[in-house]
């Protein structure tokens, strides 16, 4: 058995290869980008109206005074996705704009609408009455203000998130490059296992491959069911593991029959492989049997988690979850870190994954509550709780008031901090 930190060396050096792709940046949600995003375009890409109202040469006004009014013709109309205004401008000219009209050459300001005089009426608008000076570029966005031609929308190794997609579409960005989403083939084990409803004591209902299936929107990977292993199914998974190291599949996940009883062949099936990085069972609570393994010469990957609902969503979520996020090319997770609200006793020599609950304070302080119900097989406490928090080896008392790191158990923490 080694140590939670060990297993996390072992992970980040194991990495497999991911190749990129390129797709449509509309459907680029939560994937990887590969390569910088540049824009193509100076954005806006004219001057243009910051609000409706008139637009004129300010130095048309250099020498208007309130005793020195002067009337400026009116002589046309912008809206917001015309054509440009390509007629001669002449002095004293004035012409009605929209928010995001483009402003013709020979303007350079803009006198919003409510602070705008018409003569003889508003029903007849044909002048504009000005009885001061304007100053030059009021209410004007200038080409290029927001992003230049050849500037970074998003740099490689981020997620992209909604407010990039909204810019990679604003800037006229059809595709972007990224890392292709990493293909798991899932299994789960035991001849208790069973996909119905309705089932005598002796059976279990298979939620694990659901619940991880759920989280491939969210996590960057492809989940492809590969259904139920028996109790006997030695050498089918044997062949399943071969037929990987040729085809699409990156990672073969389990869960279920990687202890240490009579139906638990995962890890000695996965021994019959030559494997270049391997572990088997982590000090942490709870997923203590979980297993991993590289295969040597090839970019494929393999854990045994645990079959305890809690045991297998834990352990998918602390070793398989900042593993795909390794190969991808993210930077490590950072966690949130939250006040505990009650102390809590572990053993010393494990890494505890608790179900817990944040909350915040009026005052905007993250408190932490570790919830009842810890051990594997209870589920209530896990739909109560919102967030894991992780307590360390090397101490067995966590007291009130401590700090403590958590991690989302549905999202990367990358995505929402």
């Amino acid at each position: 058995m080694i140590s939670y930190d060990q297993s996390k060396k072992i992970l980040k050096k194991a990495k497999i290869k991911i190749k990129d792709e390129f797709i449509n940046s509309v459907y680029s949600l939560n994937r990887l980008v590969s390569s910088n995003v540049y824009s193509s375009i100076n954005y806006p890409t004219s001057d243009n109206a910051a609000f409706d109202g008139y637009a004129i040469n300010s130095k048309d006004t250099n020498r208007i005074e309130k005793k020195s009014k002067k009337y400026f013709k009116i002589i046309g109309s912008i809206a917001a996705g015309s054509k440009p205004f390509k007629k001669k401008i002449k002095k004293f000219d004035a012409i009605e704009i929209m928010t995001g009209g483009i402003l013709p050459k020979g303007f350079d300001t803009i006198i919003p609408i409510e602070q705008i005089n018409f003569f003889p009426n508003k029903t007849e608008k044909k002048y504009i009455l000005i009885d001061q000076k304007i100053k030059k570029n009021n209410h004007v966005r200038f080409a290029g203000s927001d992003f230049k031609k050849g500037e970074v929308i998003l740099k490689k190794n981020n997620l992209v998130q909604p407010n990039h997609i909204l810019a990679f579409k604003t800037l006229g960005i059809k595709k972007i490059k990224v890392k292709k989403k990493i293909n798991i083939l899932f299994f789960s084990t035991g001849n208790e296992i069973t996909n119905k409803y309705n089932i005598p004591s002796w059976k279990i209902r298979n939620s694990n491959s659901h619940y991880i299936k759920n989280l491939s929107e969210n996590f960057l990977f492809n989940f492809e069911n590969g259904g139920i292993l028996k109790d006997n199914h030695q050498n089918i998974f044997k062949r399943k593991i071969k037929k990987m190291l040729n085809n699409k599949t990156d990672i073969i996940i389990t869960s279920g029959a990687v202890s240490a009883g009579k139906y638990d062949y995962i890890p000695s099936v996965v021994k019959n492989f030559k494997l270049s990085e391997h572990f088997k069972s982590v000090a942490i609570r709870p997923g203590k049997p979980i297993l991993f393994a590289k295969i040597k010469s090839k970019h494929k990957a393999i854990f045994g988690l645990p079959g305890n609902p809690m045991s297998s969503a834990a352990c998918f979520r602390f070793f398989v979850i900042p593993y795909l996020e390794n190969i991808l090319g993210l930077s490590s997770e950072k966690p949130v870190r939250g006040i505990l609200k009650n102390s809590f006793l572990k053993k010393k020599a494990f890494t505890r994954f608790a179900k817990s609950k944040l909350t915040t304070t009026k005052d905007g302080k993250i408190e932490v509550e570790i919830l009842k119900g810890q051990e594997s097989f209870r589920v209530k406490s896990f739909i109560k709780s919102n967030i894991w928090a992780l307590l360390p080896a090397g101490k067995s008392e966590f007291k009130k008031g401590e700090i403590v790191d958590c991690f989302f158990p549905n999202h990367s923490n990358q995505t929402l901090i």
